[in-house]
């Protein structure tokens, strides 16, 4: 079954700027003992064996031990209400790890499925400003990350980081974080937070 996305990324971790996770391939511990962290996806266009899944949103919430590659995730899945049936089965399929791709990669590591519960979600991306809200579930807002010596410059990156989303990152700091949905639960203001474009093609 062919498909492929292509949009943006935005995450949320309870780690310090910069996550130690994403940066080192996921070979050093987190800052503290779980990972929590918000994985939002916004498909700007996207088709999924002959199904169009363009301008359609998947949000996942994780929690880990602090060494993320030992395994025994928690991840729960929130699905964008517009989705059709067809839509939310294809893109359930993808984003679960099920039809291939760079989840089926971090499937391994995962021992309990929280579910998976249908919401509004918005996502916005304006410039470095970077926003998902996920009903009443989920209100994360970052900033990418400008250097003070050259604020009007490239933003500084991340590269060849084995991230699922893109192996670029950029880094960001988290304006403010609530989460509270499918049995994740925490606050993040001031922590870690990465952007990104992705295409992904199966």
């Amino acid at each position: 079954m062919a498909w492929h996305l292509e949009g943006t990324y935005i995450e949320n971790c309870n780690c310090d700027v910069v996550c130690p996770c994403g940066a080192s391939g996921f070979s050093a511990p987190a800052d503290y003992d779980r990972c929590n962290a918000v994985l939002a996806w916004h498909i700007d266009s996207g088709e999924v064996d002959g199904t169009d899944v363009s301008d359609r949103s998947v949000v996942l919430v994780l929690d880990s031990p602090r060494q993320m590659s030992e395994g025994d995730w928690r991840v729960g899945m929130f699905m964008d209400e517009r989705a059709s049936d067809e839509q939310a089965e294809k893109l359930g399929g993808i984003f679960s790890g099920q039809m291939g791709g760079p989840i089926a990669n971090l499937a391994p590591l995962i021992s309990e499925n929280l579910g998976m519960e249908v919401s509004s979600i918005e996502h916005i991306d304006d410039g470095r400003h970077h926003r998902v809200k996920v009903g009443d579930a989920i209100d994360v807002e970052i900033e990418d990350i400008v250097s003070p010596f050259d604020p009007d410059g490239p933003l500084p990156k991340l590269t060849e980081t084995k991230h699922p989303a893109n192996s670029e990152l950029t880094p960001a700091r988290t304006l403010s974080a609530r989460v509270q949905g499918l049995g994740i639960d925490y606050s993040a203001d001031g922590k870690n937070g990465f952007s990104t474009p992705f295409s992904w093609a199966e």
